[in-house]
Order: C-alpha cells, then structure tokens, then sequence
C-alpha cells in the first residue's frame, strides 16, 4: 500500500517497505538483551591440579606471589600493587629473556590474577609462567 498523489498512473509505489526491516532489528534486539547478561556471568569452578612436571630452567625465574590477603611478593619483598610494575620494569632493563613464574593463591579473586598477569606482560617479559601444586596421588 502506498500513498497517491494523483500524478501516477501506474500504480507502482517508489517507497521502501522498512516494517520488515524493523521486525528483524527489534528481533536482534531482543536476542542481544536475552544473552548479553549470560555472557557477563561466570560459573564457579574448582580448578584442578596439574600432574605435569616441572621443566628445568637454566636462569633463575623471578617469582611474583599473590598471597590470600591480596599481598604482592617480589621474590621474597612485599610490594605495594602502585609500584608493581615499576619494579618490573626495572627488571626488565637489565635482563629482557628472564622468566617470571606467578604464584597465585587458589582464594585470590581471578580479577586480581588477570590484573597482575596485565601489569607482568606490560611491563615487556614474555615469558610469563604459572606455579601450580602437584596432584596427590590417590594411595
């Protein structure tokens, strides 16, 4: 159905139809607001411990522990989080191939560990590693 002027004999209308245009985008529309909140949420797991061994290394790694408190170690000094990075990067300078291994506990908030992980590639080490428990084996 379209509107006449008078002018055209024809018929033909030179409009475009958008109602299927918005039946399809108010479609989308509710399907993105359906699954956006899903994908915000995260489930709780208990991550498992690795039965791998450890590799040998020729350099001593650089150790960054991340206790329950949300203290951070620099191999054995305790460093505020706002100067973190500098330390590292101080690091950095004067060896760029040195690993650096993060030690985190289990009941730090994996926020916490990103974060920290974000301020370790930041800083420039590449090798960036993760120390883990050994699994018990069942007697």
């Amino acid at each position: 159905m379209g509107f006449s002027t008078g002018k055209s004999r024809s018929g033909l209308v030179s409009e475009i139809n958008v109602t299927p245009l918005v039946d399809v985008m108010l479609v989308l529309l509710i399907i993105f607001m359906v699954t956006a909140p899903m994908m915000t949420q995260g489930l709780e797991v208990d991550l498992p411990e690795t039965t791998a061994k450890s590799l040998r290394q020729k350099e001593e790694p650089v150790v960054v522990t991340l206790t329950k408190e949300g203290k951070i170690m620099l191999g054995k000094i305790e460093v505020h989080q706002a100067m973190f990075r500098q330390q590292l990067e101080k690091l950095y300078i004067k060896d760029t191939e040195q690993p650096i291994f993060l030690k985190a506990d289990k009941d730090v908030p994996y926020g916490k560990v990103i974060a920290i992980m974000a301020d370790i590639k930041a800083s420039g080490f590449d090798k960036l590693g993760m120390i883990t428990k050994a699994e018990e084996e069942p007697h």
